[in-house]
């Protein structure tokens, strides 16, 4: 099965979650013309990844300031109880599309925030969230831990799709949980301009036998608001270069890494290449050794059906 797939390598209006949505709209439009069946948007683009921001915190003691930020900050994260969901929901319908879209998400119940990645279909709206599990290093200022139930995969009418947010690829076992389940297309948005991310990626792609689809944001200063620019004057002008790549599962680059502009990576993916992929290599089959390792994942959902039958798409 061949599916056309998008990455969006663009910059959302940070801090505004109504404009970023307005934003999404109009890139989910655009690509959805040209046949793109999946559109993936990067790690917390609405309302955007908070890039060089310490929100008054060092050990010992938090600002005032930085609580006041924090709180513009939760304000502006996507709700999934509320209308915001259903714009995206709408959206995805609308254009026949599927949406994998990176978000900081907030829980009203406790007040906390995730780093969160919404699946939604065309027709069956949210098919499940994704949150982090581990958020990394001083993120966890701002971003509460999930467990393993967020560590989801669905079996969708253009595949199965799964995958981890930025650094969450570098934990083995989060990696193997998302193997276990037979994933194919493997979604990666991050916050990680390094070159060697790429690396990454395609070590992702040949141990997993699956399509590897990493997407980041293009971002500099300049776009932070007037009011937020003196909270990174140590930063440099190009903070997040992006490097978004699509990988085959033998690990070979089929298009990118985009780096230093905003786009969008667009390619054909055939699916009956991770079959092939498997003659000499498959991590949960003849690669496993199931008579010496043992592997369990507290409280990880199975995979999500679709409810909607595949021919209705």
């Amino acid at each position: 099965m061949k599916i056309k797939v998008c990455l969006i390598q663009d910059s959302p209006v940070f801090f505004d979650k109504e404009k970023t949505i307005d934003k999404v709209e109009k890139l989910t439009k655009k690509y959805a013309k040209q046949d793109c069946k999946l559109i993936v948007f990067p790690e917390s683009f609405i309302p955007g990844y908070p890039r060089g921001f310490s929100f008054g915190a060092k050990i010992g003691s938090r600002t005032n300031e930085g609580r006041n930020l924090y709180s513009e900050y939760y304000k502006n994260s996507i709700d999934i109880e509320s209308e915001d969901l259903k714009r995206l929901e709408k959206l995805s319908k609308s254009e026949n599309v599927y949406l994998v879209i990176g978000v900081t998400e907030k829980e009203n119940k406790n007040g906390s925030l995730y780093c969160s990645m919404l699946y939604i279909s065309p027709t069956d709206a949210l098919l499940g969230v994704h949150r982090k599990i581990k958020p990394t290093g001083t993120e966890r200022i701002i971003w509460s831990e999930a467990d393993g139930k967020y560590l989801v995969t669905y079996q969708t009418k253009i595949g199965k799709l799964g995958g981890l947010i930025c650094w969450e690829n570098y934990m083995p076992l989060a990696r193997m949980a998302m193997y276990k389940k037979g994933i194919e297309i493997y979604i990666a948005p991050t916050g990680d301009s390094r070159e060697e991310w790429t690396s990454t990626m395609q070590h992702i792609a040949l141990e997993g036998r699956c399509f590897v689809l990493g997407c980041n944001q293009f971002f500099t200063k300049s776009m932070y608001p007037h009011k937020y620019q003196s909270l990174v004057e140590g930063e440099s002008e190009n903070m997040c270069r992006g490097g978004s790549v699509i990988i085959s599962p033998l690990g070979k680059i089929i298009a990118g890494p985009l780096f230093d502009k905003a786009g969008a990576l667009i390619t054909e993916i055939d699916l009956e290449e991770i079959k092939s992929s498997k003659l000499d290599f498959d991590v949960i089959g003849h690669y496993s050794r199931n008579d010496i390792f043992h592997f369990d994942v507290s409280n990880q959902p199975e995979i999500k059906k679709e409810k909607t039958p595949h021919n209705t798409v």
